[in-house]
């Protein structure tokens, strides 16, 4: 997708699509009056035509863009959403299919070749949810932050990880989640900084999804998204007992001692194995130990390049703790 630029270019950002589809068709319609051979205006516009479900439209739109540049995924990609939407299922399948040739890392185009072969196996005729649309508000997302870090959490209970397609590049988030065969979530975020997609991560829990994303350096984000996405963060302040307040990309502040007490439960009560079971059993007992345990077991790690983990703070507090790998490993310093 083109980078964003000045509105007589005709040039819009995927963001400044979902803002206005509507303004979009508009000023793409008249770049095109000026510049009819450019590919890219083609495609943008039968996204915009997506999202007014202009779905007609769309497919005109993406096949004159693959006029021009036949080897568009995403040309590809958004002519067969139109054609799904006009239930031609076959068509929809065979678009995505030569999407899928150009960019077979694209897991979105995966997705809905799937979708297309249950619908035909199927034999169904509902109309689905489009995966640029959001589902009812009952879904919700919030974010907190470390000083590496931004945590986005979405609320949904019992996800699964091969139904879900998450995207991470410099700026910007989008993850598709497959709530059953006929509806979708999709929360596309365009960040208000930059992060290290390579160093991002994200794992399924029982009553949620949370997605940890790496910052470059030590920087307090004001709020979660360029355009408002989030309200700003405050200096932490005195608050009672009976009422926590954690950073958040609503526009109102929440109590939220009950859901996390909830999900606090559910993860206590999640059966982990392996390393899982065994970090959460070193997690617990540093937060339930005293300081000098604390003390002993920060002390053991950092100086024995996380080869050593101690409790005991008067045997570790008197030395400085040797790197002690297994048997069978060894240990180099990078």
């Amino acid at each position: 997708m083109a980078e964003a630029a000045g509105p007589s270019s005709g040039r819009l950002s995927e963001g400044d699509v979902d803002q206005d589809p509507a303004g979009a068709v508009q000023k793409l319609t008249a770049a095109l009056e000026q510049k009819p051979d450019d590919a890219e205006y083609y495609c943008q516009r039968a996204y915009a035509h997506i999202l007014l479900q202009n779905y007609h439209d769309a497919i005109t739109d993406a096949k004159k863009s693959l006029a021009l540049d036949p080897n568009n995924a995403v040309a590809f990609l958004r002519q067969g959403i139109g054609e799904y939407h006009m239930k031609n299922y076959t068509s929809a399948l065979k678009s995505f299919s030569e999407g899928q040739k150009q960019d077979n890392a694209d897991t979105t185009l995966a997705i809905w070749i799937k979708r297309c072969e249950e619908a035909i196996n199927s034999g169904s005729q509902t109309e689905v949810i489009s995966q640029h649309q959001l589902r009812p508000s009952k879904i919700r997302h919030d974010w907190y932050q470390t000083e590496s870090h931004v945590i986005v959490t979405i609320m949904i209970k019992n996800a699964k990880k091969e139904d879900i397609s998450l995207q991470f590049s410099e700026k910007e988030l989008s993850v598709l989640v497959r709530l059953s065969s006929d509806e979708d979530y999709n929360l596309k975020l365009h960040l208000l900084h930059s992060i290290v997609p390579e160093q991002s991560t994200f794992r399924v829990l029982s009553t949620k999804i949370e997605i940890k994303m790496k910052k470059p350096e030590a920087l307090q984000w004001e709020k979660l998204e360029v355009h408002g996405g989030g309200s700003k963060l405050k200096q932490p302040a005195p608050v009672s007992d009976s009422m926590h307040l954690y950073p958040s990309s609503s526009h109102y502040t929440r109590n939220w001692d009950k859901l996390v007490v909830e999900i606090k439960e559910e993860e206590k009560n999640e059966k982990l194995e392996g390393d899982a079971a065994l970090n959460k059993l070193f997690q617990q007992i540093y937060s339930d130990g005293t300081d000098e345990v604390k003390r002993a077991m920060n002390k053991s790690f950092m100086e024995s390049g996380g080869t050593v983990l101690s409790t005991n703070w008067s045997d570790v507090g008197k030395r400085k703790v040797e790197v002690n790998p297994p048997d069978d490993m060894e240990w180099k310093k990078f």
